[in-house]
């Protein structure tokens, strides 16, 4: 089994999930069923599938696994663009976290489809 610890997108996407928790505590009270719980799901999603797709058999169940963070980590981008134009973020850490954990997943999900050609 592959040890997600060791992947540098983990480590960026573990950073990832605790700065939108700790960023989103101050989102507005009427959005906490709304954008503050949507951003949190999708930031939680993308080191939660790295451990599931590490914790898989086969490369090919890993890549999917991989592609879903990928997929959740580009969510968490836009939801951050969306809370800072709407006014309830005050910087773009958030958008530009999660635009560089989608890099590094890329990279990774490319180097792993080339290697199995």
């Amino acid at each position: 089994m592959r040890d997600h610890r060791k992947l540098k997108a983990f480590e960026l996407a573990d950073a990832l999930a605790l700065s939108v928790y700790r960023m989103t505590r101050l989102f507005p009270k009427d959005e906490v069923f709304g954008l503050t719980s949507q951003i949190r799901r999708a930031a939680v999603s993308v080191p939660s599938n790295i451990v599931e797709g590490c914790a898989r058999k086969t490369e090919k169940d890993y890549v999917h696994f991989l592609d879903t963070a990928y997929g959740s980590a580009k969510e968490v981008e836009y939801q951050a663009s969306l809370a800072t134009r709407l006014g309830y973020l005050d910087t773009n850490e958030l958008e530009e976290k999660a635009a560089e954990v989608a890099r590094v997943l890329n990279a990774l999900i490319n180097a792993l489809r080339k290697g199995g050609e």
